[in-house]
C-alpha cells in the first residue's frame, strides 16, 4: 500500500497543488477530518473520518488492503499539523509527505506582507509566551484556539500596554465567507471572532532587549518588601545554571527581582514566585506589569505548603525560608530529585541550616560562596567605596 500525508491548504480545493490533486484522484482511501473529506465530494475513494493522529493511525491499519491511502491534513503538513504526531506513531513506516499552502503563507499574501521575518506562535492547545514575542518582533503570527481567542489575545495585549499594536485577524481563510479584520488591539478586544482564527500582530516599536541578567535595582518598584540586590542577584542566577524552557521556583520572592530577571531570560520557560506577604505580592504584580513579563505566575502562601501543587521544578531559588529550609528543600527534592537549588543567607545560622540540609539529602556539587560588594559613593568632588553587608550564596544539586 502506498501511503501519503497530504497538506490540502486552507480548505478551498483551488489552492491544491497539481501533485496533490493527482494523488487524491488516484487514492483508494481518504482519511481526515470530516470537513476536509467534504472538500472532495467527487472522489470515489473510501472516506474515513479521523481528526487525531491516533485515529488516523487506526484508520490506516484498516486500509491495509487498499492500493493508495492518503491522510488529509489542513494547511501544510510541516506547519503545526497532525502530520507531526502521526509520523511519530508510524515510525519506521514508508510515508510520502506532500506539502500544501499554510495559513501563514496565505494570510501574509492576503495582507501583502512578507513572512520570512515573522515570529510564529501557536496558542491552539499550547502555552507560549505571546507577550514576549510581540515585544521583541515587529511581526508575530498567531494560531488561536480554545480560550485563546483573537479577542482574548487582544485583551491580554492591552493588559501589558500593547493595545496600540496593529492586529490583523483572519477567519475562514480561502472560503467564500472569508473575513479579514485589521485594527488596533484595543479596538478588537471586545469583538467576536471564529474560534480557529489566525492573527498577524504588527509592533513597529519592537525591541529585542537584552536577555542577560543584571537589571539595576533602581528599575524595580521597591516598597518595603525585601529585594535581592543586583550583584547578588546576578551571581545567584548564574549559580542556577538555567536552560531555556525550564520551570523555576522563586521561594520568598519579595519584590520579584529574581523572578523577573529569570522570566526575561527564559521566555520559553515558566517562573513561579512564591511569597507569603500580601503587600509584597501586590508589589510583585506591579513589577511584573512594569516589565511586561507574562511567563511569571504569582503564588501567595507560605512555603512549603504553597509549593505542593506547583509543577515540577528544574531549578529553585530560595531567597527567604522563614526558618523552614528543611521542609522546603525536602518538598523540592520530592518533586524532582535532580533539581538545582540555590539559597541566599545573611546569618550564620541560616548558612548552617542550609549546609546541614544539603548534607542530609546527599546533594551533589555543594558550594558555599561569600559575596562582598562595595559601591562608590560621591563625597564632595571625590568618590569613596561603601561596603554592603556580605551575603552567602549556597548551591547544590542538579544533574
Amino acid at each position: 500500500m502506498k501511503c501519503y500525508v497530504l497538506g490540502i491548504g486552507m480548505g478551498n480545493p483551488k489552492l491544491l497543488t497539481i501533485q496533490a490533486k493527482e494523488i487524491i484522484e488516484t487514492s483508494t482511501c481518504l482519511i481526515g477530518a470530516q470537513r476536509m473529506l467534504n472538500c472532495f465530494p467527487e472522489s470515489k475513494a473510501i472516506k474515513v473520518a479521523a481528526a487525531t493522529p491516533e485515529k488516523m493511525k487506526q484508520a490506516l491499519s484498516c486500509c491495509r488492503d487498499t492500493d493508495t491511502a492518503t491522510v488529509l491534513v489542513s494547511g501544510d503538513c510541516g506547519f503545526y499539523s497532525a502530520a507531526n504526531g502521526l509520523s511519530k506513531l508510524l515510525s519506521g513506516e514508508k510515508i510520502a509527505y506532500i506539502p500544501g499552502i499554510s495559513s501563514l503563507q496565505y494570510f501574509c499574501a492576503q495582507l501583502n506582507l512578507s513572512w520570512d521575518d515573522v515570529k510564529v506562535i501557536s496558542l491552539h492547545g499550547r502555552k507560549e509566551n505571546l507577550i514576549n514575542a510581540v515585544l521583541k518582533n515587529t511581526k508575530t503570527f498567531v494560531l488561536t484556539g480554545g480560550n485563546n481567542s483573537a479577542a482574548a489575545i487582544c485583551k491580554q495585549m492591552c493588559t501589558y500596554g500593547l493595545g496600540s499594536c496593529f492586529v490583523h485577524v483572519g477567519e475562514r481563510l480561502s472560503y467564500s465567507d472569508e473575513r479579514i479584520t485589521s485594527e488596533h488591539a484595543d479596538a478588537l478586544k471586545n469583538q467576536s471572532f471564529d474560534s480557529l482564527a489566525v492573527m498577524l500582530i504588527e509592533n513597529p516599536n519592537a525591541n529585542d532587549f537584552s536577555v542577560t541578567h543584571g537589571l539595576s535595582d533602581e528599575q524595580f518598584l521597591r516598597g518595603n518588601a525585601p529585594m535581592t540586590k543586583s550583584e547578588v542577584r546576578t551571581v545567584s542566577i548564574s549559580k542556577l545554571q538555567l536552560n531555556q524552557g525550564q520551570t523555576v521556583w522563586d521561594v520568598g520572592a519579595g519584590t520579584g527581582s529574581v523572578s523577573i530577571e529569570i522570566a526575561r531570560m527564559l521566555p520559553e520557560g515558566m517562573v513561579y514566585a512564591v511569597e507569603k506577604e500580601t503587600d509584597a505580592i501586590m508589589l510583585l504584580k506591579q513589577n511584573q506589569d512594569h516589565f511586561k513579563v507574562q511567563n511569571l505566575q504569582l503564588v501567595e502562601g507560605t512555603a512549603p505548603d504553597a509549593l505542593k501543587d506547583l509543577p515540577v521544578p528544574d531549578s529553585v531559588f530560595i531567597g527567604g525560608s522563614s526558618g523552614q529550609i528543611d521542609p522546603i528543600i525536602d518538598c523540592v527534592l520530592q518533586k524532582n530529585p535532580c533539581a538545582r537549588i540555590v539559597a541566599n543567607a545573611i546569618t550564620l545560622e541560616t548558612v548552617n541550616a542550609v549546609i546541614s540540609c544539603f548534607k542530609r539529602c546527599q546533594l551533589q556539587n555543594q558550594e558555599v560562596l561569600q559575596l562582598f560588594v562595595a559601591k562608590s559613593k560621591p563625597v564632595g568632588k571625590s568618590h569613596m567605596m561603601l561596603g554592603q553587608n556580605p551575603v552567602y550564596i549556597l548551591s547544590a544539586g542538579g544533574e
